[in-house]
């Protein structure tokens, strides 16, 4: 007799490079994912480890969890076999792309789309904090199209919060309030997000970066240093400005609500603690750091060949002895690479132009996860 659990493809059985298709974070074809790895408990013939009728596996957003009950029955004169560690199986949520979580141990995302591309690679953390969403075809419109970026830090738990709910209460609020207050209903759409997350007491926040695309007009909004570039026949346009305390408006805002901003081993920081002044979460830090974006609006215009956005491991500085600083990749350089691959070619590979520009800025020195998508606006058009 014997007890087994199909886990498909589970990551966490894989140690080496992870490449996660897309298949795995979206509603498609969950049921026709191939060669599940099985796990299987023999009854031992002493009677040690027996798997019994009150062995369960229960299943929550994200993880699965197998328990076994042993055997008390077991021989006085055997040894008792030590109960294994809880094994804790990542099961990937079935969620449209919004939020597609990384599972636990994966190093790698990667996923192609019609009219955008997603890649993502953990840097030297334990986990990778980084998190994506992206919809086409809202309400059944297919000129309307939400994207995001989530960069979490302090744990992945606000970003993720944010990729699963942010677009939702944009899109509620655009609803609501209609094409005239379409800036209005993106900012209320982060402030409620924040709320929700706060309510949830969980640690942790996110910087993010947002493009809703509604009736041919571009709404590009930012809430840390997570970056927004637009390609404009070839010229980058950065669309959004990072918010750091070193930015002098953002430190005379903490400074006015009586926080203090300085600056530690070259990097300026809310209370010696945060590097950003604007995010989702970090309820510690709530009274100067606000949710609140800023938001760029510009109609799409033929001109407007493709839009970046990226969490700040691919534009950020690296630190080198000496207090010199260098950017990692810049906003014309990531321009320059991605263009050739996507622009006046008969195949575009802007999976391909992601891959580069991620692997470029970690070859060059960055520690941090980095996660970039590249959206074709000309669909939008």
């Amino acid at each position: 007799m014997s007890c087994s659990v199909a886990v498909s493809n589970s990551p966490v059985f894989s140690p080496s490079r992870i490449s996660l298709s897309s298949s795995l974070f979206c509603n498609e074809n969950l049921a026709a994912i191939s060669s599940p790895l099985r796990i299987r408990l023999h009854k031992s013939p002493s009677g040690l480890g027996t798997c019994t009728d009150n062995s369960s596996i229960s299943t929550s957003n994200s993880t699965s969890t197998f328990t076994s009950s042993s055997s008390s029955s077991s021989s006085p004169t055997l040894l008792k076999r030590k109960r294994p560690a809880r094994l804790d199986i990542p099961v990937v949520s079935a969620v449209n792309d919004f939020g597609a979580p990384a599972t636990p141990c994966a190093t790698q995302v990667e996923v192609e789309r019609d009219g955008y591309s997603v890649y993502c690679k953990k840097g030297r953390r334990e986990a990778m904090e980084d998190r994506y969403s992206a919809s086409v075809d809202l309400l059944g419109d297919p000129k309307l199209a939400f994207f995001g970026i989530y960069d979490g830090h302090g744990g992945a738990k606000a970003a993720e919060f944010a990729a699963q709910n942010l677009h939702k209460n944009i899109v509620d609020e655009v609803v609501r309030r209609g094409d005239e207050e379409i800036e209005e209903a993106i900012k209320h759409g982060y402030l409620k997000t924040d709320d929700d997350f706060l309510k949830e007491d969980l640690h942790g926040g996110s910087c993010c970066v947002t493009a809703l695309v509604r009736k041919g007009s571009l709404f590009v909004s930012n809430a840390g240093d997570c970056r927004a570039v637009l390609s404009r026949g070839g010229v980058a346009e950065a669309l959004t400005s990072d918010h750091r305390p070193s930015r002098e408006d953002e430190k005379d805002r903490i400074e006015s609500l009586g926080g203090y901003v300085d600056c530690c081993r070259g990097v300026w920081r809310i209370q010696g603690s945060l590097a950003v002044s604007r995010g989702i979460g970090d309820g510690h830090l709530k009274q100067w750091v606000t949710a609140v974006p800023e938001t760029k609006v510009l109609p799409v215009d033929p001109t407007y060949e493709f839009l970046i956005l990226a969490s700040d491991g691919l534009w950020d500085k690296v630190a080198y002895p000496e207090q010199i600083f260098l950017v990692l990749v810049s906003n014309q350089e990531a321009i320059d690479i991605a263009r050739p691959l996507c622009v006046g070619v008969d195949e575009p590979e802007p999976l391909r132009a992601c891959k580069t520009l991620v692997n470029l800025s970690a070859a060059r020195g960055s520690a941090d996860d980095i996660s970039v998508m590249l959206i074709q606006l000309g669909r939008y058009i």
